[in-house]
C-alpha cells in the first residue's frame, strides 16, 4: 500500500520504518524545510524503549543521551531543598532508561530509514479526499497524489486532524499550563547530569546542563487563559518576563540571558481527547491522536509504541486495512486513556499552586533516597502495563501477531 504520514517528528518517521520493513510504501510529508532541531529532553523508557531496541538504535540513543543522577529541588537560595537519585528509577526500570533531547531521539529513528523512504519536506496536506480507488491528497506546493492511507502524524496542532475530523478545540483538554523551553551556551551555573528545579507557587523553572556548555531551561506555569500564545520570538520573551518577573532563584539571570536564545519553544500544556482515531482511510498517530502532555513524560515513547502498533496491524490485515486501522485503535486507546489520566492527576504536583504543596512535594520526593520508598512510590507508575505485540513476518502471512516482543523476522 502506498500510505501518505504527514510529520516527520517522532511518530511518522517510525511509522515509515515499520511500514517499510512490512512491504509498504509510507511517503513522509514533513512542513519544515528539514528537521527540527533543540527541544527539551525527555526520559526514554518504557514499550518506546523497547520498540527502539526492536530498531537498533539504542546505542546511538545511549550515545547521544544522559545518565541523569540526580533530580534537585532548590529554593530561592539555591540550596537542596528535595529530590531523588534516579538509581531507583533505573533499578526499577533494569537500566533501559536514557535522558535525551527529543530532537536527538527523532533524527536517530529518521536516519535508521537510511534513506529508502520517501520524505517530501516544506510541504503539508492540504485537502483529503476519500474515494473508491483511494485516497486523492493535495498539498501545499506539491502535486497531487492518490494513496491507499493517510495518516496524520503532525503533533498536537495536527492539520490531518482538522480536515478530517474537525476543529482543535473540539478535542484539546486544556491542563491550565504553559510551557517554553530555550537553550543558552555559556550560562554560568552548571551542575552535571543533575535535573535542577526551583518552584514558586504556580510557576517553576528548571535548567539542565548538557554538552558542549549548553544549557537548557524548561519554564512551566499555571495560566487559566487558554488563548494562544504570541507566535512571535518577541512576544514569547515577553510573555515568559510577565510570568516569571516575580519569581526568585536564578530567574532574573536567566531571562536576562533570554535574548541570546536562537529560538524558544512556546505552547499550552494540553490533552487530546477524542472518540475515534479514525475515519474512512485516514488514521491519526502520536499526539495528533491521544497527546498525554508534557505533564505524562513518556509522550515520545507512546508515540513510537502507537506507531509500531498501526504498522504492525496494517501489516496484519494484509488486504483489509479499515480492519487493521480498527484493531490498532482497539490495542492502544486503553492504554493511551490511562496515561492520559495520571497526567492528570500528575499535573497538580509538577508545579504545585501553594507554598505548602511545593514543601510536601518536596519532603514527598526526598523520600525517593530510601530503595524501599522508591520502589513503593515508583514501581507501580514506571512499570509499564501495555505488552507489545510481536509482528514477524512469518506470523502476519497466517493472520497472526500476538507473539511477545523480540527482534523483528
Amino acid at each position: 500500500m502506498k500510505i501518505a504520514i504527514n510529520g516527520a517528528g517522532i511518530a511518522g518517521p517510525t511509522l515509515a520504518y515499520w511500514l517499510y520493513r512490512y512491504g509498504h510504501e509510507p511517503v513522509l510529508i514533513e512542513r519544515a524545510s528539514s528537521l527540527r532541531s533543540g527541544g527539551y529532553i525527555i526520559d526514554f523508557w518504557g514499550p518506546g524503549y523497547e520498540v527502539a531496541s526492536m530498531m537498533g538504535i539504542l546505542p546511538r540513543l545511549h550515545a547521544l543521551g544522559y545518565e541523569v543522577e540526580q533530580v534537585r529541588f532548590v529554593g530561592s537560595d539555591g540550596r537542596q531543598r528535595g529530590g531523588f537519585p534516579t538509581d531507583t528509577i533505573r533499578r526499577t526500570l533494569e537500566g533501559r532508561f536514557v535522558s535525551l533531547r527529543r530532537s536527538d531521539l527523532a533524527a536517530t529513528i529518521y536516519r535508521a530509514l537510511d534513506g529508502k523512504v520517501e520524505t517530501i519536506f516544506d510541504d503539508s496536506i492540504a485537502m483529503i479526499d476519500d474515494g473508491p480507488a483511494g485516497v486523492h491528497v493535495s498539498f501545499d506546493h506539491h502535486d497531487d497524489r492518490m494513496f491507499d492511507i493517510v495518516v496524520g502524524a503532525d503533533g498536537l496542532h495536527s492539520r490531518v486532524r482538522e480536515l478530517q475530523f474537525g476543529s482543535e478545540r473540539q478535542f484539546e483538554a486544556y491542563l491550565g499550563y504553559k510551557a517554553a523551553v530555550f537553550e543558552l551556551q555559556g550560562y554560568p551555573f552548571r551542575d552535571e547530569l543533575a535535573y535542577v528545579s526551583h518552584a514558586e507557587p504556580g510557576r517553576q523553572v528548571s535548567r539542565f546542563s548538557m554538552r558542549d556548555g549548553w544549557t537548557l531551561f524548561l519554564f512551566v506555569y499555571r495560566d487559566p487563559d487558554a488563548t494562544d500564545i504570541a507566535p512571535a520570538h518577541e512576544g514569547r520573551k515577553a510573555a515568559l518576563r510577565n510570568a516569571f518577573s516575580e519569581t526568585g532563584w536564578e530567574c532574573p539571570q536567566i531571562l536576562k540571558r533570554m535574548d541570546d536564545a536562537a529560538e524558544i519553544y512556546f505552547d499550552r500544556v494540553s490533552q487530546i481527547q477524542m472518540p475515534s482515531w479514525t475515519k474512512d482511510r485516514t488514521v491519526l498517530v502520536g499526539d495528533a491522536a491521544a497527546c498525554v502532555s508534557l505533564l505524562a513524560g513518556e509522550g515520545s515513547g507512546l508515540a513510537m509504541s502507537e506507531a509500531y502498533v498501526l504498522a504492525g496491524e496494517l501489516a496484519r490485515a494484509q488486504n483489509h486495512p479499515l480492519a487493521g486501522l480498527a484493531r490498532y485503535e482497539t490495542r492502544m486507546k486503553p492504554y493511551l486513556l490511562d496515561k492520559q489520566r495520571a497526567a492528570q492527576r500528575f499535573a497538580s504536583s509538577f508545579v504545585p499552586q501553594t507554598a505548602l504543596g511545593i514543601t510536601l512535594r518536596n519532603l514527598i520526593s526526598s523520600l525517593f533516597t530510601f530503595p524501599f520508598v522508591g520502589n513503593l512510590l515508583l514501581g507501580r507508575q514506571l512499570r509499564s502495563k501495555f505488552d507489545l505485540p510481536h509482528y514477524d513476518r512469518g506470523q502476519l502471512q497466517n493472520g497472526r501477531a500476538d507473539q511477545p516482543p523480540g527482534s523483528l523476522r
